[in-house]
């Protein structure tokens, strides 16, 4: 799994993505690429959490233009080990 994690400001911009980068995300969730994704509580960035290689999420990342919208910043993007799933 991969995991990216953002960080946002109030940048209108980004407000205004934000309808087809979501769009976007349930399409990825659908085919199986996606597996959770959501913004942290203080609306101060977000996690996604991908089941993809990394080379596909560098991919989806390039892809979707939400990633370069001012407002957006991709603070990091790592591979994780779950111990326990579901």
């Amino acid at each position: 799994m991969v995991v990216v994690e953002l960080a946002f400001t109030t940048t209108p911009e980004r407000l205004a993505a934000r309808p087809a980068h979501r769009t976007y995300l349930t399409r990825l969730r659908d085919e199986g690429v996606l597996l959770a994704a959501g913004p942290w509580a203080d609306d101060s960035g977000a996690l996604l959490v991908f089941t993809a290689e990394r080379d596909v999420v560098e991919q989806i990342l390039t892809a979707d233009p939400y990633y370069r919208t001012a407002g957006v910043e991709v603070t990091a993007v790592r591979e994780w080990q779950p111990v326990v799933e579901r």
